[in-house]
């Protein structure tokens, strides 16, 4: 019974990683050139402006307004992947942030009006089109100090 269980569990488990999630996906791609040369491995360290992506109390150790702009292309430049983020302190025990992330893919060929009703191939009537995926945080992070 017992081994029954643990292939059920197995298999169901394996069927469950397999599923690629497809929403929002962009927002995994991960921000700052240092973070990914870490492979995105700072969230516990993260502690400036970026801190608002990698882990939001990090940002209690911003000292000063600080700006982050980022800029990457995929896919053989056809997708551009775009970043800004801003970060100050409210006092000296909290502070707020704002991060904006686009990932679009930009000047796409319309070309499902390139033959007209007689059949004649008219390239002036190619449009271009974007289409691109947005997303905002806001982050808000206090320290609080405890006394034993």
């Amino acid at each position: 019974m017992r081994l029954l269980f643990t292939l059920a569990f197995t298999a169901v488990s394996l069927t469950l990683a397999a599923q690629t999630k497809y929403s929002n996906e962009f927002m995994n791609i991960g921000v700052d050139a240092a973070a990914l040369g870490m492979s995105n491995a700072v969230s516990a360290s993260s502690n400036d402006v970026n801190a608002g992506y990698w882990n939001p109390a990090g940002l209690v150790h911003v000292e000063d307004k600080q700006l982050a702009l980022m800029h990457s292309s995929y896919f053989a430049n056809i997708a551009n992947y775009d970043y800004a983020a801003y970060a100050m302190p409210l006092d000296d025990r909290s502070a707020i942030g704002l991060s904006l992330i686009r990932f679009a893919v930009d000047d796409i060929l319309d070309t499902t009006e390139l033959i007209d009703d007689q059949g004649n191939v008219n390239y002036d009537r190619i449009r271009l089109f974007s289409t691109a995926d947005y997303g905002l945080t806001f982050s808000y992070a206090e320290s609080y100090r405890y006394k034993v």
